[in-house]
């Protein structure tokens, strides 16, 4: 099994999507609606998302992602 580039960068994405998650909690818990760090933090992660799905579709299109089932077909 190889990873290729575009595999990485959807990684990377996902990565990026769950620090800005745990960031959104971060700042509710502690700045207690005393700022909007948290609405930033959620609003980047939704954005963000946006990005991925926009990235996996042109992806598909162009022929570097291909989908697959959770088990790889028997040979």
């Amino acid at each position: 099994m190889t990873i290729n580039f575009p595999d990485i960068v959807v990684l990377a994405i996902l990565l990026v999507i769950v620090v800005s998650l745990f960031s959104g909690l971060y700042y509710m818990l502690h700045d207690r609606g005393q700022s909007t760090r948290a609405v930033k933090a959620l609003t980047l992660r939704i954005a963000i998302s946006l990005i991925l799905f926009a990235v996996l579709m042109i992806g598909y299109w162009t022929g570097w992602l291909h989908p697959h089932g959770l088990l790889p077909p028997h040979r």
